[in-house]
């Protein structure tokens, strides 16, 4: 425990305080709403990339528990899929969505299918960027770190998570995330140099891991993993990655910072991916998969290497929940306040202020419910993507895309059957299967896609 590493503690205690330094920098600051929001839209490429893969990189210890059990699966699992969406959202979306001059997500939905639709959109981005997954981590990562239970331990990580960036925004958000990139590439860097150097490569590796953990699945059938790749369609619709794209210096930066991102984030999952085996190799016995890298550290690290890779692995997690606990605030401030109160523009950062508490209280509140990260991923992405993906991918298609009513039809009734396919596995009579053995975001999707069909689409016209 920390306790008796006071080098490693001295460490991540300076860290701290340059995050309390940026927090109290932005005192007597008072950003417009445009620059509040998205970053006066001058975000150049270097930060673009920093932020973006900071940002979308928060499942460390998930990754760690995965790979510990079912090996390279853990890159088709959660790495190609998302390379894939991100692909997607580079090559189809990036562009467009920095030229449209637009603030969020719901702006697009609004100017698309009108206010009711916007509404309702910013609930499902709002549910879907409250990080409740990555504050049930970091407070895990607390837990183990310095002894106690869990729950003191997920509010305090959820409190110093977003605090700093309760004034100054997205600026903000960008400074912070650059200084977290180098540190999760710096601690993974250094954990896997000490590994390589103490055990050897592939022949250390090979004979102590289990065989299955070399193939593709893992053990897995490959609905478990086709699942994935579905719910990855997400990031078409994650809302870091438009809010990035609306920040971007111009339309290029906001393409090739994806396309760069993606280089990186491969580079990040062979490292986690080596340092999961070398766990699976050197704790064979691990009682709890989800402590794979912090028990891999304490076995392999000397102080001060320690402090840097637990270092890593907490900016990892904080740089993912201060840039969606930002997202839920201006969800809150902007696409809802805003629109039903109708105030004064320059109102939005306090009404944003005021939604970072509510969606990290938000957030905590369903980590200390659901104490499962990958269920939580799960559920709320089965939910959240089945709802929007259409809907924002039809807003640029007038030929195809229905009317107002029909777009609120069509991201209410996926979400509800989606859910409602959530809550049934729970129900005891289920006996924790799915209703017709459907993944819940399949059912969803198929809601989604079938009133699309049914519902006449609006005539050809140019968006307004």
């Amino acid at each position: 425990m920390l306790q008796h590493r006071p080098l490693d503690g001295a460490l991540i205690l300076i860290y701290f305080v340059a995050l309390a330094f940026v927090w109290f920098r932005t005192f007597g600051t008072r950003p417009t709403t445009e620059d509040y929001l998205v970053a006066g839209r001058r975000v150049t490429l270097p930060a673009f990339v920093a932020t973006l893969v900071a940002t979308w990189y928060g499942g460390i210890l998930g990754v760690g528990e995965y790979t510990w059990r079912y090996g390279v699966a853990n890159w088709l699992v959660f790495g190609v899929p998302y390379y894939l969406g991100a692909a997607l959202f580079a090559v189809f979306l990036a562009k467009r969505a920095r030229t449209s001059e637009l603030l969020s997500l719901p702006d697009l939905l609004e100017r698309a299918y009108g206010r009711p639709a916007a509404l309702l959109g910013a609930a499902l981005v709002f549910i879907n960027a409250a990080p409740a997954a990555y504050v049930l981590m970091l407070g895990t990562l607390f837990a183990a770190m310095f002894g106690g239970a869990i729950t003191p331990w997920v509010i305090a990580a959820a409190v110093v998570s977003v605090f700093y960036v309760d004034r100054g925004g997205l600026r903000t958000v960008i400074l912070t995330d650059q200084m977290q990139f180098a540190l999760m590439y710096g601690g993974f860097a250094v954990m896997l140099g000490f590994l390589v150097v103490q055990h050897g490569g592939l022949a250390f590796l090979v004979p102590r891991v289990p065989p299955m953990h070399w193939h593709w699945h893992g053990g897995n059938g490959p609905a478990a993993i086709l699942v994935w790749y579905v719910i990855a369609l997400g990031t078409m619709v994650d809302p870091a990655f438009w809010q990035r794209a609306y920040a971007a210096r111009d339309p290029q930066v906001a393409r090739n910072g994806v396309l760069w991102s993606i280089v990186f984030w491969v580079v990040f999952d062979l490292m986690t991916t080596a340092c999961g085996l070398y766990a699976r190799a050197l704790l064979p016995d691990l009682a709890d998969p989800v402590m794979a890298f912090p028990r891999l550290a304490d076995v392999t690290l000397p102080p001060i290497a320690w402090g840097l890779f637990h270092l890593g692995m907490i900016a990892t997690v904080m740089s993912t929940i201060d840039s969606y606990a930002f997202i839920a605030a201006t969800t809150v401030g902007r696409d809802l306040l805003w629109r039903v109160r109708g105030d004064d523009p320059a109102r939005i950062p306090h009404g944003s202020r005021l939604g970072l508490w509510a969606a990290t209280a938000f957030a905590t509140v369903l980590a200390l419910a659901n104490p499962s990260v990958v269920a939580l991923w799960h559920d709320i992405g089965s939910v959240v993507t089945s709802a929007l993906l259409l809907p924002v991918l039809l807003a640029s298609r007038p030929a195809w895309r229905p009317n107002g009513r029909g777009a609120v039809v069509m991201m209410a009734a996926p979400a509800l059957v989606s859910f409602a396919w959530v809550l049934w596995r729970i129900v005891p009579a289920a006996h924790g299967a799915y209703p017709l053995g459907l993944e819940p975001i399949y059912a969803g999707l198929a809601t989604s896609l079938s009133v699309a069909l049914l519902t006449r689409p609006r005539s050809p016209e140019t968006l307004a």
